[in-house]
């Protein structure tokens, strides 16, 4: 985009890809526009991507923005590196009131043309994904090709479903209105009416270390094409890739014509815990959130006048009653337990088998034989070491690994994690999936599979029945909340009981999933991520719900 282009230039570029981002969200069919393999973005992408990721490394991350007092930056790659880039720290009383003086002229932009600038900021990025791709990568510890879709293209999805959501509610109501009232024989009353999305102020949003982008950029876009000021603050050990965006985006602002201090990066100091200290600010109006229950619970009590919306821990399960796939259960199952070494919110944790054991079209199986099989899946999955580092990335940050050790005194273990050495990253730490088995009887049981345990490790359950399944899986999102709920059964009562508790309890349920679909991916435009209504979440990516309190309308009305 030139710094030239008009208004209606920028609508007429974007205004067919909004549409057709309304129409997905109204119909909830598949719809991307950014592709996902690596080879659609042109043969030198790739090495083009790397490159500039390179040139990044051990530099300050230069962006123009005002109030900065110093320079700060400790990321080391999950695969070994460090990555010894400094970011602009904040002054922070300097800071909010410019982002605050920039309100005026986004407001007075209208939906239309703000999401056509969100568009356009979504377009470079997109331009850029490999590079971004890698950024995520060396933060996340994800692999490079969930790095690749994740960090990229889905990521991508997600900010632009936003976008979309965010257009559907403002233009909810009308921007101009004629008003007559009838008085019988007397004139009528005339009222001219105008209405305006005005802006709740600042929005704080508040970056993880697991999925940057994927989880930043539904808050990041909802409050931006609502006409809010972004403040991004990253997780301390994934700045790169959510500073390249805060770059792009003032870029793209500056050439719209717009303020680029509509969207301003803030990066602590070691220890400094700015989140906390941006959160209480009288100018930040909006928070959205994703990490520990902890802080979660800290905002939601404390950030009385922000709109809080937060993603925080759950504790997923999975129904095994019965299957007439048992192969595919176990190969899906496998997976999901093995992608980014279980390093995802959505992750399955506790697996509920009936101790007598299952109907399959294998046969009937023993608890045993399911847990036994199961195991045997995952390691037939990562058997090879190649494989297992496509699958598995890295490990995050070393709270996972003490998981990983400390999960063999929980119960007796069916699988045992091992290590696995990346060759092309001998730093990394790199682990395979453990299963413990647990007797959901028993009560010292409880304290390990009613608490997340967030990595690798999950826990085969054994209960007394399918409907001793079901109310335990009641019990836990009613108590621990879930981002996800899987079950296997072939029976209708049992299936018609689960769905009645997740209905109940709000969670979001995958049924007899065996084949290229897995219970902790969701599609953009299509799945909801998170319900909003149990203890794991208490908002949407994406729906009405998650823009609709970001602005407030207002009505100025004149005699006609």
């Amino acid at each position: 985009m030139a710094a030239e282009m008009t208004a209606a230039q920028l609508i007429e570029k974007h205004r067919p890809t909004l549409d057709q981002a309304l129409e997905a969200i109204r119909t909830r069919a598949y719809w991307s526009p950014h592709p996902e393999h690596p080879k659609a973005y042109g043969e030198t992408a790739a090495a083009d991507g790397a490159a500039a990721f390179e040139a990044l490394r051990g530099k300050r991350f230069e962006l123009t923005q005002p109030g900065t007092d110093d320079w700060t930056g400790q990321e080391v790659s999950p695969y070994g590196p460090e990555l010894g880039i400094s970011y602009p720290h904040p002054d922070v009383d300097v800071l909010l009131p410019a982002m605050r003086a920039t309100i005026p002229a986004w407001r007075d932009a209208g939906p239309e043309l703000r999401a056509a600038v969100c568009l356009e900021i979504l377009a470079r990025i997109s331009a850029r994904t490999h590079e971004f791709a890698q950024a995520v990568m060396h933060t996340s510890g994800q692999a490079f090709m969930m790095a690749f879709q994740a960090g990229g293209p889905h990521a991508q999805d997600r900010g632009l479903e936003a976008v979309a959501y965010a257009y559907a509610e403002q233009t909810r109501t009308p921007g101009q209105a004629a008003w007559s009232k009838p008085q019988g024989k007397r004139d009528p009353l005339e009222l001219s009416k105008s209405f305006t999305a005005v802006p709740r102020g600042v929005a704080l949003m508040i970056g993880c270390n697991t999925f940057p982008t994927w989880n930043g950029y539904p808050g990041l876009f909802a409050s931006l094409a609502t006409g809010n000021p972004v403040l991004v603050k990253p997780h301390p050990r994934a700045v790169l890739p959510l500073a390249m965006t805060v770059k792009v985006a003032r870029e793209v602002l500056d050439d719209a014509g717009f303020p680029a201090d509509l969207v301003c990066l803030a990066v602590d100091r070691p220890d400094e815990g700015l989140a906390k200290t941006l959160a209480v600010r009288p100018e930040v109006r909006i928070i959205d959130y994703t990490g520990s229950t902890a802080f979660g619970d800290w905002l939601e009590t404390h950030a009385r006048q922000a709109e809080v919306h937060t993603e925080k821990a759950g504790v997923n399960t999975v129904v095994i009653d019965s299957t007439d796939d048992y192969k595919g259960m176990l190969s899906n199952l496998a997976f999901s337990l093995s992608l980014y070494s279980g390093q995802m919110c959505t992750t399955p944790q506790n697996l509920l088998i009936p101790r007598g054991g299952i109907t399959t079209d294998a046969g009937p199986k023993s608890y045993d034989e399911v847990v036994s099989d199961l195991a045997g899946a995952v390691s037939g999955l990562l058997g090879d070491d190649a494989r297992a580092n496509g699958l598995l990335g890295a490990i995050v940050n070393p709270q996972v690994k003490e998981r990983i050790e400390a999960a063999g005194g929980l119960g007796e273990v069916a699988l045992a994690s091992r290590e696995v050495t990346n060759p092309d990253f001998p730093g990394a730490t790199v682990r395979t999936p453990v299963i413990v088995k647990l007797d959901g009887a028993k009560p010292d049981s409880e304290a390990a599979y009613l608490s997340e345990c967030f990595g690798p490790v999950s826990f085969a359950v054994a209960v007394d029945s399918a409907a001793d399944a079901v109310e335990l899986l009641r019990r836990t999102v009613r108590e621990k909340g879930a981002m996800t709920v899987g079950a296997y059964t072939t029976d209708a009562e049992v299936e018609r009981l689960v769905e009645e508790a997740c209905l109940e309890e709000c969670a979001q349920l995958s049924l007899n999933l065996t084949g290229g679909v897995y219970v902790n991916q969701t599609a953009a435009f299509s799945d909801f991520h998170g319900s909003g209504g149990n203890p794991a979440a208490n908002a949407v990516l994406c729906d009405g719900a998650f823009v609709a309190n970001r602005f407030r309308m207002v009505e100025v009305r004149r005699p006609a």
